[in-house]
């Protein structure tokens, strides 16, 4: 399906305005990480206990915020779960885990008599496991990228793998940048938003390469630019097709998903759009600036 016909933009031309804008984007991100002084780990990754409540009547949580605040657990994530009048709530590691999650349930059963509880769930997480956790989710995203680059140059070469993983690094910093910005978590749902958003990217990045390896055999008397910019051209129609149609998806999830896949999905949303543009103004970019380079070199 044809959805974009006949254009001739030229993608490379904008490549250095791309390039700055990206970068800016990264370092504010990066500006934003320091500040805050490292991203903003949910329990999974700092340890903590999670409590799945469900009350027999509908449940005000900034009411059940105040009692929690007695406790000293006002900061505690408390949000809507599951069924009906059913709640979870995420509180950070503490001295005696065991010791708060009584006090929560007790806490909340004597101010609330009149709506009687379930726990349905109770699940701690420890400081050093959430430590593990942390380490495990970095290099799995690190082996990730590695075994990405090696892929790429026996499919292709190492010029195209260079630009692949260069721009799968900027759609998981743009992501984890506007992440610290808004003050979200980063939980281990998020860390498997990440590595969807790397997969989805390079599907679009490797669409776009094999166009390009193609039209280096075809159009070999052309300038790189050019074609460079005709196979981007030409495999238009399919990214923006797949773009919307896995965009229309992710919304859905980030609107009606629910307060339990929410960083999740917004990740997601953020990942689309980036890993888009990336496929198109960065990996690309990235392997036109090499080879051009290697060609004054030869010159020289």
């Amino acid at each position: 399906m044809q959805f974009i016909k006949e254009t001739h933009i030229d993608f490379i031309g904008k490549r250095k305005i791309a390039i700055a804008i990206s970068s800016a984007l990264i370092l504010i991100g990066i500006i934003s990480l320091i500040v805050r002084g490292g991203p903003k780990y949910g329990i999974d990754f700092t340890g903590g206990t999670s409590l799945q409540v469900q009350f027999q009547k509908p449940v005000n949580i900034g009411e059940v915020r105040k009692i929690l605040s007695n406790i000293g657990a006002g900061n505690a994530e408390i949000k809507e779960f599951g069924v009906e009048n059913e709640i979870l709530i995420r509180i950070q590691q503490q001295e005696n885990m065991e010791d708060i999650s009584d006090k929560v349930i007790t806490t909340i059963k004597e101010n609330m008599p009149d709506n009687p509880l379930d726990l349905r769930m109770k699940e701690t997480v420890g400081p050093r496991i959430g430590s593990e956790l942390r380490r495990a989710a970095i290099w799995a995203i690190l082996i990730s990228l590695a075994l990405i680059l090696v892929y790429i140059s026996w499919r292709f070469e190492f010029t195209f793998a260079v630009g692949a993983v260069v721009a799968l690094f900027h759609d998981v910093m743009i992501t984890l940048g506007i992440f610290s910005l808004l003050d979200l978590e980063i939980s281990l749902a998020v860390v498997a938003a990440f590595l969807t958003i790397i997969g989805y990217s390079l599907n679009d990045t490797i669409v776009v390469f094999d166009r390009i390896r193609e039209n280096l055999k075809v159009l070999r008397r052309e300038k790189i630019v050019d074609i460079f910019n005709v196979s981007i051209n030409q495999t238009l129609s399919r990214t923006i097709l797949t773009s919307l149609t896995t965009f229309v998806v992710v919304i859905i999830l980030f609107f009606f998903g629910g307060e339990v896949i929410h960083s999740f999905s917004f990740a997601l949303v953020i990942g689309v759009i980036v890993g888009t543009y990336s496929s198109v103004f960065i990996a690309s970019p990235v392997v036109v600036e090499w080879k051009l380079k290697r060609e004054r070199d030869k010159k020289k």
